[in-house]
């Protein structure tokens, strides 16, 4: 089990960062991932697999003004 943005989710070790994001419907352009307390750079997500006890921060950038 992960914990993604402090919920536990089943099911999700051995996927990609990468394939999560694109499953949960995240732009790839439009966020940052922190990962076990570290940020992940961009082009490590299609590299890193999740591993059971992992914990992933996704933060959403929103223009406005």
């Amino acid at each position: 089990m992960i914990t993604v943005n402090g919920k536990e989710v089943k099911d999700q070790e051995e996927q990609t960062v990468a394939d999560y994001l694109e499953e949960n419907g995240y732009r790839m352009n439009r966020i940052a991932v922190e990962l076990n307390g570290g940020i992940l750079p961009k082009y490590e997500y299609s590299e890193t697999r999740l591993k059971d006890g992992d914990s992933m921060e996704i933060v959403t950038f929103v223009g406005g003004g």
